[in-house]
């Protein structure tokens, strides 16, 4: 990633005052980025967003991704020329509840985006950030790449399968490569695996409820514990979106596709060995009991294969597993004894920079 490339660049982040948004509007952020923010309120009390007072240094809007009309004028009057789409209802326990709503504003609202951007001069480059569960999840040891067939069991999965549809339509009927020097759009999807870091407070998520069950002095319940997962730190998929971001804006529909950003395969562990190691890092009275009770149907194993973004982009994940657990364990430490979130966040954005 070029720092210099993002200085004065114009950016629109859809779901800014989420967890993923937040940490990617402190980069752009600091690397002098002009950003505008469209989303709702934060969805939790308490919230990155708000700890870490992302909105001070950019343009932050309070909408409704499914509100055609506002989301068009909003991305008319930012004048951005690159769009990083991350809005969303992105829990799968809670897509069981509101199915219409996770339906309506993953799938709809990527409609709305795509549709708004058509008609808003000066973009270059769209990013559709989805999920690795958008894929046809068979339980199967062999990472999927992005050829493999998409769907999805739950609300959730199934609608953000949906989103990638929507995108590979748009840019076949609207921005084809084929047609560039016309339109000058390059679309792409990016999918990421379960990411962890500072500042998450997203409810029936595995990492927040273990920091909020330590700092109680309480168990954390596990639902699934040897289900297996490919985690990684939230810094490293973001990495991979700018980098993406970079790529389509400097060299346009070769890379307008969809692109994987996962873990080293050895990082994929099961839900117990993560909080076995997070119950160590922690120390005192940090423990976990089973959860017998009757749970919604989620993957038990799920993990990507980047070897395109790795051959084609030059990325790669920077922090093991190990790191990226000291480092959201600090951060929870740090933070619950009075130090700055957004200082926080930032220390590790340099750090995250100096890694090779």
């Amino acid at each position: 990633m070029n720092s210099d490339f993002w200085k004065n660049r114009r950016v629109f982040i859809t779901g800014h005052t989420g967890f993923k948004g937040s940490w990617l509007a402190l980069w752009l952020q600091s690397l002098g980025s002009v950003v505008t923010g469209y989303s709702l309120l934060p969805p939790t009390t308490p919230n990155l967003f708000d700890k870490a007072d992302v909105a001070k240094s950019m343009n932050s809007v309070v909408g409704d991704i499914r509100d055609h009309q506002l989301l068009a004028a909003t991305l008319n009057s930012s004048r951005p020329e690159i769009v990083f789409h991350m809005a969303a209802q992105a829990l799968v326990r809670e897509s069981y509840l509101n199915p219409l709503d996770t339906f309506s504003t993953n799938v709809m609202g990527t409609v709305n985006l795509l549709d708004a951007v058509r008609n808003t001069s000066g973009i270059k480059a769209i990013v559709n950030i989805t999920t690795d569960k958008c894929y046809e999840n068979r339980e199967w040891i062999w990472p999927y790449r992005e050829d493999e067939a998409l769907g999805g069991h739950d609300p959730y999965s199934a609608s953000k399968a949906c989103s990638e549809l929507v995108t590979a339509a748009y840019r076949c009927s609207f921005f084809s490569p084929e047609s560039y020097a016309e339109h000058g759009v390059a679309v792409a999807s990016a999918r990421a695996g379960n990411v962890i870091g500072g500042g998450d407070w997203a409810k029936d998520r595995l990492i927040p409820d273990a920091l909020a069950a330590f700092l109680r002095h309480q168990p954390v319940s596990l639902r699934y514990p040897q289900s297996i997962r490919p985690w990684q730190h939230v810094l490293e998929p973001l990495a991979g979106y700018l980098l993406l971001a970079e790529n389509l804006f400097l060299r346009g529909p070769k890379f307008a596709q969809a692109w994987n950003f996962g873990p080293a395969q050895e990082d994929a562990k099961p839900v117990q060995w993560l909080i076995d190691r997070m119950i160590q890092l922690w120390g005192e009275d940090a423990k976990f009991i089973s959860n017998s009770d009757t749970q919604p149907h989620e993957a038990h194993f799920l993990q990507l294969d980047t070897s395109k973004s790795r051959l084609l982009l030059a990325w790669k994940p920077r922090i093991p597993l190990s790191l990226a657990l000291e480092l959201t364990v600090q951060w929870a430490r740090d933070e619950s004894a009075g130090q700055s979130a957004k200082e926080l966040c930032l220390a590790q954005i340099r750090q995250y920079q100096k890694l090779h």
